[in-house]
């Protein structure tokens, strides 16, 4: 049995390193051409009670007023296509579309909380700027990564972006 297990760890560890191998790549440092989307990994953690938190491959494309947030399993299957515009916020998963009143009620239904996208692009061009209760660390951002935290209201939300 322990050899069966750890022939099962081996396999699971291989195919999230393939998985990984996978996904279009991007020099962190360099700002993205103009279509070209951003694409890494994306996790959020919420320290509620039980502490609850999501992690998945991305690939965001358009910006804060018109785009699309694609998430993938470390597999690369598709999990949720998220697409927003002026007037419409849109989920599909499952092979099912939802529509939202809005962008912030779109990201709370997939994520667990409202993901300050607005933010994220700006974050992602190197800015420094806070959005609403959102504070970023982007000195990391040459080297591909960013933290960004929301302590209030609670519960404290911590998401992170990883560039590929």
């Amino acid at each position: 049995m322990t050899r069966w297990l750890a022939a099962v760890a081996w396999v699971l560890a291989s195919a999230l390193v393939l998985a990984g191998c996978a996904t279009p790549q991007h020099d962190a440092g360099r700002p993205v051409a103009n279509g070209d989307p951003w694409s890494g990994r994306l996790s959020v953690r919420l320290e509620s009670e039980p502490a609850q938190s999501f992690a998945a491959g991305f690939e965001l494309h358009g910006n804060a007023r018109q785009g699309r947030l694609s998430l993938f399993s470390p597999f690369g299957a598709t999990l949720a296509q998220l697409t927003w515009s002026p007037s419409m916020a849109q989920l599909q998963a499952d092979g099912k579309a939802q529509s939202f009143a809005s962008l912030d009620a779109l990201t709370q239904q997939v994520v667990g909380t409202e993901l300050p996208l607005a933010g994220i692009f700006a974050w992602l061009r190197g800015e420094q700027a806070e959005f609403g209760d959102w504070v970023p660390e982007v000195q990391d951002r040459s080297a591909g990564r960013l933290v960004a935290r929301r302590t209030l209201p609670a519960p404290v939300v911590e998401m992170r972006l990883i560039l590929e």
